[in-house]
């Protein structure tokens, strides 16, 4: 059974539709969402099983570790260290299209680290996103929803299509052409890009 579609305004998102799909991230379930880069497949952080379907949809190497989203900056250091640094860094960059890799803390599942126990996080600049996550009061494991040559989705219909059998809920907020995010390091307090993306530096 493939997943129902349901139309949200990516910019302001119906209340009662991001309740609906936070139910069934409760749940355990693995919703695609349009974000501010990508549209991206999630799961909540919390859920061991969840975040194995993710894997599983996307099959994806295990040694490969998904990111998550945070609402906003005062979660991050739940899940990372945040040097000061880091944390003045990260606050003139967020929320935008940047991942930052920092040491996880005890928080973060061992599926979701490297074998150098760092971590990948957003604060998108997604209203949609933030408050999914918000609503949650987790982090939401994401992942681009991609077809099987890897090439991004930009269709909530072809997303339903490539991926539909796997996901309990796909949200429609139109036709993203979009560019990944900018992945920044920022451990040992320099900022380093490790993949250009939508994210701009200045």
């Amino acid at each position: 059974m493939a997943a129902p579609i349901l139309e949200v305004n990516a910019d302001h998102p119906q209340p009662r539709h991001v309740q609906r799909a936070v139910e069934i991230l409760e749940r355990g379930g693995v919703i695609a969402y349009p974000t501010d880069t990508y549209y991206g497949l999630g799961c909540d952080l919390g859920s061991k099983k969840a975040i194995e379907r993710l894997y599983q949809l996307k099959a994806r190497d295990r040694k490969k570790p998904l990111s998550f989203l945070c609402p906003d900056l005062s979660d991050v250091a739940k899940y990372a260290h945040v040097s000061n640094f880091a944390y003045r860094t990260m606050k003139s960059l967020t929320p935008g299209a940047f991942t930052f890799i920092l040491k996880a803390t005890r928080l973060v599942p061992e599926t979701m680290m490297t074998k150098q126990k760092q971590v990948g996080i957003r604060v998108p600049d997604s209203e949609l996103a933030r408050a999914l996550a918000s609503a949650l009061g987790r982090p939401i494991v994401t992942t681009s929803a991609t077809d099987d040559e890897g090439e991004p989705l930009i269709d909530a219909k072809d997303i339903k299509e490539s991926l539909g059998h796997g996901l309990d809920l796909i949200l429609d907020g139109g036709v993203k052409l979009m560019e990944p995010s900018t992945v920044v390091s920022l451990e040992h307090d320099t900022l380093e890009v490790l993949r250009e993306g939508k994210g701009k530096l200045d």
